[in-house]
């Protein structure tokens, strides 16, 4: 990453982080863009720049997680399915913040129930969530039809990435509802791992052999 592009970085990260911190202190409807300008010390311009949308600069997260998800899909391994594929990402990543809450990490736990408590405060915010989602569900449902050659008529990349993307939906709501729970933290990115494989269990013998990538043609 070269000078400019390292201070790009930067500056996205101090806006996200700067909007994050009021969000969490008053909720998202309630924090203005320029607010959030004023407290990074930057012009509203350059907030929009980074983030064309409020919502934006709160779920820049899911986005990007969409993104590299995609991304995991399509470079997967010849002879892989996208189920397989899905399901190394979404479970891999688990650790991260569950890992810090089930370590025993307050500030985690706290973390995320603010996140949690923001969203469900804010239907805007709820809306976009679904958007970003719906999104990058349907970009993983054009890149099955793309490896598949299926025609516009063909509804199996559709209801693949749906399937796929759903489990994604399930675990969100199982986080959610787990940081609510007054249950024993220790045990939240275990069993955040079980429920997710449980899901994917659930989908493996109508999907298993659905959209395995064919070799590489020779050159």
């Amino acid at each position: 990453m070269g000078l400019r592009e390292f201070k790009k970085e930067q500056t996205r990260r101090l806006l996200a982080d700067t909007a994050w911190r009021m969000f969490a202190d008053r909720g998202f409807d309630q924090v203005t863009v320029a607010e959030i300008a004023r407290a990074a010390m930057v012009s509203e311009a350059t907030v929009f720049k980074y983030f064309p949308t409020k919502e934006g600069l709160f779920f820049s997260g899911l986005e990007d997680f969409g993104e590299r998800l995609i991304a995991a899909v399509r470079e997967r391994e010849p002879g892989e399915s996208a189920l397989v594929a899905c399901r190394r990402f979404l479970l891999g990543g688990i650790g991260g913040l569950l890992g810090q809450i089930e370590s025993g990490d307050p500030q985690a736990l706290d973390r995320l129930r603010t996140v949690s408590r923001v969203v469900a405060d804010s239907p805007t915010l709820q809306a976009r969530e679904q958007q970003v989602i719906a999104g990058y569900t349907e970009a993983l449902a054009g890149l099955l039809a793309e490896e598949a050659g299926a025609d516009d008529d063909d509804i199996g990349p559709r209801v693949a990435a749906n399937a796929l993307i759903g489990v994604h939906r399930t675990l969100i709501a199982e986080v959610r509802r787990r940081a609510a729970s007054p249950d024993d933290p220790r045990m939240f990115a275990t069993d955040v791992h079980r429920a997710g494989t449980h899901a994917f269990a659930l989908l493996e013998n109508g999907l298993r052999d659905y959209a395995i990538k064919p070799a590489a043609a020779p050159q």
